[in-house]
């Protein structure tokens, strides 16, 4: 996050950068009309079951598992093989990050540990602790160079601290930020692509943007497409005040899209299709 210089609250910064207020409002237009659904009032737990469910397939396949929404649906051993291991973290995440909520503002870094390991799900020495030097890392989606361990480490603090800090951002600014650095340190030997999309969920609803969580980013990043994603994330690496906007304007867009889906199972439901 090189754009935030020494200002007491950077995050605010960047939403003042040209378009993001565009961005934030759009998003709060799109939750607010999944909000104002008549199904909400009656079904919300039913929108919230079923936007977990799509925005975990969405995540899988954007680290690799593109699996039809059914399959998920369907499936019930996620043993197998590496894809299968990846819908079953990226299920695992979703269901563990209503879990954490009032853990992240006082401890995000015990927070972002905690999903590492949920996602392994195993007891490897270097599950749910930041990678050292020398460490590989599994992320094959995501080809940008490596930050060093020390680098990991000192950047990992100072979003803990903009966390713990709070501040006037809005939702949408928060969320980018903390996935985008995620994706950018990628700070575990593996899964990071989905912790940093888990990490995002945490932030929309503990932010009260979308408390019920029915609006899954993650469907929104895997329809934008895998290319878009990884182009909006150099921007954000390059920490260009142009490359910091377009990805949260991305991120903005990926919260969006999600909303729509969820607005289609509210309309399917009322019709009494789903």
């Amino acid at each position: 996050m090189s754009t935030t210089g020494a200002t007491a609250d950077p995050l605010a910064t960047l939403a003042s950068l040209p378009g993001v207020a565009e961005s934030v409002e759009s998003v709060r237009k799109a939750v607010d009309r999944v909000y104002g659904h008549r199904i909400m009032r009656r079904r919300s737990n039913e929108i919230t079951s079923e936007a977990a469910l799509r925005g975990a397939r969405g995540s899988a396949a954007l680290s690799g598992a593109d699996w039809a929404l059914e399959e998920v649906r369907r499936r019930t051993d996620f043993s197998g093989d590496d894809e299968a291991r990846k819908v079953g973290a990226a299920l695992r995440l979703t269901a563990e990050s209503g879990q954490l909520l009032s853990i992240w503002r006082q401890s995000p870094l015990r927070v972002l540990a905690r999903l590492h390991l949920v996602a392994a799900a195993d007891g490897e020495d270097a599950v749910g602790r930041p990678r050292q030097d020398g460490e590989p890392v599994d992320e094959p989606l995501v080809e940008l160079p490596l930050p060093g361990a020390a680098e990991v480490a000192g950047r990992l603090e100072g979003l803990s601290q903009l966390i713990i800090a709070g501040g006037a951002a809005p939702a949408l600014v928060t969320a980018a930020v903390v996935h985008g650095e995620l994706l950018a340190l990628r700070p575990f030997g593996t899964h990071n692509g989905l912790v940093a999309r888990a990490a995002e969920r945490i932030v929309l609803i503990g932010s009260g943007l979308d408390p019920k969580s029915v609006c899954p980013a993650e469907v929104g990043h895997a329809e934008l497409g895998r290319a878009a994603y990884l182009a909006a994330l150099e921007g954000y690496v390059s920490g260009t005040p142009q490359g910091m906007a377009a990805w949260i304007a991305h991120c903005g867009r990926a919260v969006g899209l999600g909303a729509r889906e969820s607005t289609a199972v509210c309309e399917a439901l009322q019709r009494g299709a789903a």
